[in-house]
């Protein structure tokens, strides 16, 4: 897991805490920001789970714990649903001069409602996800009614919530019942993706339905059916990560392969921004070559050495089961482990000196098969007779010239 801990300001000056995860192979492609449910944090299982989802599929991913909860500061009592929207767009903001500008943005419940708003202020948005969103902010109102009276009354109450216990304050009731969902969302015009649970008994069903007949085209629909509001169900919530990953792919701006053309079977392309991260077209392939950390690269790709060495596994592995089919011995599998370094000449007359390490690459082969010992033998001398092995031994060339 790619995790970097990030904090941001937010209108008020607070120091807001959020977790952006990055892919672990490749550099993102786009940039998404996570909103989530009303008091809950950034560290919820289906946050995360959504996450690890998206950034499987290349994406970067800040979740934040909104002003006055988890890791951020402020008081929650002095809150509303404005100021999760103002923290949504200060979160873009950071993005934007730190990373990339957002392109994707998704919230859950109460954080549905607020990237819609949100989306709307953020010009770089390009897809908006709501997951089992109301249709209007006020319907978070039915979570402390216990307490509506006292706050009308006195200005504010205590109410239990998932366990824990928040001030309400009257200015709370006030913001989320001046806020109007489907007259943003008519005019939003940016993809929207509803999902949503028939068997959510948090917000019902008919929130997705209204939301969905406000907004514009594009705009798509997917049930979740046998899922709970919090997609406590892992398998629920990493299906929801898969989807959104899929349908916002065709709304975003996606990288296209490398156009790499040679007459040669190699050609590699490296801009002077990418530190060593690589791209390759090998043959009808295309990879990433790349270096390690403690070296400086971003280790999104084998290092040239190790594609070497994959070079001398793959051709052993060929050779020897090549040799066997001819000879019709019972070889199931073949695993070739290869590593590079440089070791001392085994005859080498000064072995503190530098010229007296020679390039080695240690290759260990494991058979699986019904072989007695005298075909294991024939086999390992098979081995250093592929071909790839047969060039590392021979003396070589490399004709370099400039292309104009």
């Amino acid at each position: 897991m790619n995790l970097k801990k990030i904090t941001f300001q937010n209108k008020e000056g607070q120091t807001l805490v959020g977790r952006l995860e990055m892919p672990v192979d490749q550099r993102p492609h786009n940039y998404a920001i996570f909103a989530h449910c009303f008091t809950c944090n950034k560290n919820l299982l289906a946050v995360k789970t959504i996450g690890k989802a998206l950034t499987s599929n290349g994406f970067a991913v800040l979740r934040f714990d909104f002003t006055g909860l988890g890791e951020s500061e402020g008081d929650f009592a002095d809150t509303n649903f404005s100021g999760n929207v103002s923290d949504l767009i200060a979160a873009a903001e950071h993005l934007k001069q730190e990373y990339q500008a957002p392109s994707l943005i998704i919230g859950h419940s109460l954080g549905g409602a607020a990237v819609i708003f949100a989306a709307a202020e953020i010009p770089s948005i390009k897809a908006v996800v709501t997951i089992g969103a109301p249709a209007s902010p006020v319907h978070v109102q039915h979570l402390f009614k216990s307490g509506l009276k006292e706050i009308e009354s006195t200005g504010k109450a205590v109410v239990n919530l998932g366990g824990r216990d928040f001030t309400i304050k009257k200015q709370f009731l006030e913001d989320l019942e001046s806020k109007s969902l489907t007259a943003v969302v008519k005019n939003l015009r940016i993809p929207l993706l509803i999902l949503h649970s028939p068997q959510d008994d948090t917000v019902g069903i008919k929130n997705a339905e209204e939301i969905y007949i406000a907004a514009h085209h594009p705009k798509s629909f997917v049930s979740l059916d046998g899922a709970d509001h919090l997609l406590m169900n892992k398998e629920d919530s990493q299906y929801v990560g898969k989807v959104i990953a899929g349908w916002s792919q065709r709304y975003v701006d996606m990288p296209s392969k490398p156009i790499l053309k040679t007459k040669h079977q190699v050609v590699v392309s490296l801009n002077g921004e990418d530190d060593f991260t690589t791209d390759m077209k090998v043959g009808n392939h295309f990879l990433i070559a790349d270096e390690p950390l403690n070296v400086g690269g971003n280790d999104y790709g084998p290092s040239p050495y190790e594609l070497v060495s994959a070079g001398l596994s793959a051709c052993t592995a060929m050779t020897i089961q090549m040799y066997a089919k001819r000879k019709g011995w019972s070889v199931e599998n073949v695993e070739v482990h290869t590593s590079y370094g440089k070791s001392h000449a085994e005859d080498c007359q000064d072995c503190g000196a530098d010229s007296a390490k020679i390039d080695t690459f240690h290759r260990e082969v494991r058979l699986t098969g019904n072989l007695d010992e005298k075909q294991k033998a024939r086999i390992m001398q098979i081995a250093d007779k592929c071909p790839v092995h047969r060039t590392l031994h021979s003396e070589t060339q490399v004709i370099t010239k400039l292309l104009e």
